[in-house]
């Protein structure tokens, strides 16, 4: 869950960003700007992440702020689990990423699965959509909605990509160390229960 201190500062950006957006007036455009440095120093404060990568963060988003979209497949075979191994922090993750403009979550998801591990699926059916700020994630700069799809294998082989350096099938009681800022453990766990029940209803929140 995320700390008090996150939801203010997210909060803070949130609306300095929408008041960046639709000002006009320069006396309120200068407001804006402090309180997106206050929020940038908030998060200076109680995470590891240097100011300048804070403020490259945040001052390249524009617009009314919305949450952002993580799409994540979940390919089984022989009752295992498909993860691929982040290049960034050489840990396990179900393949997928943020969510292209102009092309559907389903067409999303299959990408970033051939992108990321070599393999071609179908997706076949959402099985949850959840709010990051709900579950076991580390804290973020960002709001984001995370949907799950579980896919069907239909070719390919294993193949590593630009963001990946392995690709395999794991059991339930068999997981490598995740990582958590893309999924959790309990979310792999949701996902070995909605492919052994597929009457199982999607989730939500």
């Amino acid at each position: 869950m995320s700390d008090k201190w996150l939801e203010w500062a997210k909060r803070i950006q949130s609306l300095s960003q929408a008041g960046l957006t639709f000002s006009k007036d320069i006396h309120d455009i200068e407001r804006y700007e402090e309180l997106r440095e206050i929020s940038a120093e908030i998060i200076e404060e109680y995470t590891d992440l240097e100011m300048e990568k804070i403020k490259e963060l945040f001052t390249n988003e524009t617009g009314y702020q919305t949450p952002k979209v993580d799409i994540r497949g979940a390919v089984f075979k022989d009752n295992k689990i498909l993860l691929v191994k982040e290049k960034v922090d050489n840990k396990w993750s179900l393949p997928g990423g943020f969510c292209d403009v102009g092309i559907s979550p389903a067409e999303n998801v299959v990408k970033e699965i051939k992108e990321e591990s070599g393999y071609e699926t179908h997706a076949r059916k959402l099985v949850a959509l959840l709010d990051m700020n709900k579950h076991d994630h580390p804290v973020q700069p960002y709001h984001y909605y995370k949907i799950f799809m579980q896919c069907e294998l239909a070719g390919g082989k294993a193949e590593t990509g630009i963001e990946t350096k392995d690709v395999r099938f794991f059991a339930e009681d068999d997981l490598p160390t995740l990582s958590t800022g893309r999924n959790t453990e309990k979310q792999i766990k949701m996902l070995f229960e909605f492919a052994k029940n597929p009457n199982k209803v999607a989730v939500f929140d």
